[in-house]
């Protein structure tokens, strides 16, 4: 039996064991809000079978489903290119050579994160709807041999997590299932324990416990190239079946994101906001079921009759014919029972409590522009303003957390593979000397963040206007070139296509050459005409006599 297996089944429990009341709370929360994740307290569902049946309203699911798309089109849209790479040496920064390079390279992290066999895409968009459910979301960025990078959402019910001394995710163990097959195709026949390969034989469908487990290698050696090197030791272990780990390696980078909602002190996962609006939740849910079979008994009351045997087989159907229901005075002898039941007083609170549920998942914020569209560019400009200060705390944490480990986990793997371009001096030996770069994002809640800065240019330009009519000078006191530059780079504008100083330098002495040459173009007629001029007068005066002579003799 190995020690290592032991110690890590142990320290699976321990994590286990610490996070009982959360699973109770998950439960809750996926019951009525993401139903086909309902797995915890390892709770074992056929495949298939009917998840919903506490679900009587759909608010809640609906608006998970919207918060989802929100944060995708706010963080990291597949429209546009929401970050890039940047150094913290404003000089190195601002060389062209290491600028161009850096943007090659997030155009490669792009073209990678996109690609077909990537899964970026929908696993990105799981991850989302865990963090609004139950405020963890978990993302693995694997290296798969022969396909490249491949992303995969895990469920929150599989995984454990523990934090370092400084509040990051270092520590990661997956209790999940394998069939024997699927053992046997990742580890292999032979690393598998004697049950397994028998089962493989003969019921290759038939599942077992497996435990993953991802932390920080202790024991690193750094003399060594292979996983004993490498700053995190992987590990599968069986659970079942001798207790045993089947395989081992290692990792330069973390490979999971754990991007939380928020999180209180103390504690390592999040907390979603579906579980800050669960007893709206669960009272919506009642007040439906309140209010239907309310409804149920306006449309359909029930039928009060006379005890004295006069009526028999009573029947409901329409056109149907019922003696003895009027006695002989013209009398009812049959009443339908009157609730008085207020349906329209419980839909007004039904639509309280919707208006909160959607207010915790963002919906209403989003509902700005749909509501009124005849908005001017100012308006549209400061309304964005205000939704990025919003949506800042919680998106931006999301961001940082999810996107920052993929895009350090995806340079380590393109640089080992030698899939990113050639790298330049001057940035190798920025690296060396111990600079590092930083990412700054560009999605649109980072636009909508920076907004201030395009509506103060643009209100001051507006104001300043008449100004400048009057006293042409008023302009010279703000740098209009800086200025636009500066609203392009507020905008999103591609970094493509902006000029360096550089090159606008050159096209403006460009300019001035042209700008000369123009002059002299102009002026040549005049010179021309003048020497014309000058010719004809030389060529007279050559042609008329002197009289100098002349006149001295006269004179004399």
């Amino acid at each position: 039996m190995d020690q290592r297996a032991e110690d890590c089944i142990r320290e699976q429990e321990q994590l286990a064991s610490a996070r009982g009341v959360w699973e109770n709370h998950w439960r809750e929360v996926a019951e009525r809000v993401r139903p086909q994740q309902n797995f915890f307290q390892m709770i074992q569902r056929p495949d298939g079978d009917k998840r919903n049946e506490k679900i009587f309203d759909a608010t809640a699911p609906l608006a998970l489903s919207k918060f989802t798309a929100a944060v995708i089109s706010m963080s990291f849209p597949a429209t546009q290119t929401y970050h890039k790479l940047q150094l913290a040496d404003e000089d190195i920064a601002n060389n062209t050579t290491v600028r161009r390079y850096l943007d090659q390279v997030n155009d490669r992290l792009f073209k990678v994160r996109y690609s077909p066999r990537a899964n970026w895409q929908s696993q990105s968009g799981e991850v989302i709807m865990d963090i609004g459910a139950f405020g963890t979301g978990i993302l693995f960025i694997d290296d798969v041999l022969g396909v490249g990078i491949r992303y995969k959402a895990l469920p929150l019910a599989q995984c454990f997590i523990a934090e370092d001394a400084y509040g990051r995710v270092d520590t990661i163990h997956r209790k999940f299932q394998w069939t024997a097959h699927q053992a046997a195709s990742k580890f292999g026949k032979d690393k598998l324990p004697e049950a397994m390969r028998r089962a493989l034989e003969t019921e290759p469908q038939r599942k077992f416990w497996f435990l993953h487990c991802v932390k920080p290698n202790m024991d690193k050696k750094a003399n060594r190239s292979d996983w004993q090197g490498m700053d995190w030791w992987s590990c599968y272990i069986s659970l079942e079946e001798g207790r045993q780990i089947l395989d081992e390696g290692g990792f330069r980078v973390f490979p999971f994101a754990v991007p939380r909602f928020e999180t209180s002190p103390n504690e390592f996962y999040g907390r979603s906001p579906a579980m800050k609006v669960l007893p709206d939740i669960k009272m919506l849910n009642e007040m439906s079921k309140t209010i239907l079979r309310s409804a149920h008994m306006a449309v359909s009351p029930p039928i009060m009759l006379s005890d004295d045997g006069a009526l028999q087989a009573f029947n409901l159907r329409p056109n149907a014919l019922n003696f003895g229901a009027i006695d002989d005075q013209g009398r009812d002898r049959v009443k339908a029972f009157n609730a008085q039941a207020r349906v329209d007083i419980g839909l007004d609170m039904m639509n309280q409590r919707r208006e909160a549920i959607n207010d915790a998942f963002f919906v209403t914020l989003f509902r700005i522009l749909v509501e009124e569209p005849t908005i001017t560019a100012t308006e549209a400009m400061l309304r964005a303003q205000e939704k990025g200060q919003l949506l800042a705390p919680t998106m931006g944490r999301i961001q940082s957390e999810m996107l920052g480990a993929v895009i350090d986990r995806e340079i380590d793997i393109l640089a080992h593979t030698g899939e990113l371009p050639p790298m330049p001096d001057e940035l190798m030996e920025y690296y060396r000397s111990g600079g590092e770069h930083h990412i700054e994002y560009q999605s649109p809640l980072n636009m909508a963040q920076k907004a201030g800065a395009g509506v103060a240019i643009m209100n001051t330009m507006q104001a300043i206007a008449p100004l400048a009519q009057i006293d042409p000078k008023v302009m010279l006191r703000y740098n209009l070139d800086k200025a636009a530059e500066r609203v392009g780079r507020i905008n999103g504008v591609p970094e493509d296509i902006i000029r360096s100083d550089e090159e606008v330098a050159a096209l403006d002495a460009q300019g001035q050459q042209e700008q000369q040459a123009q002059q002299l173009l102009a002026a040549a007629p005049v010179a021309a005409g003048a020497a014309k001029d000058f010719a004809q007068a030389s060529s007279l005066a050559a042609s008329v006599p002197n009289q100098a002579p002349a006149d001295l003799g006269l004179m004399s």
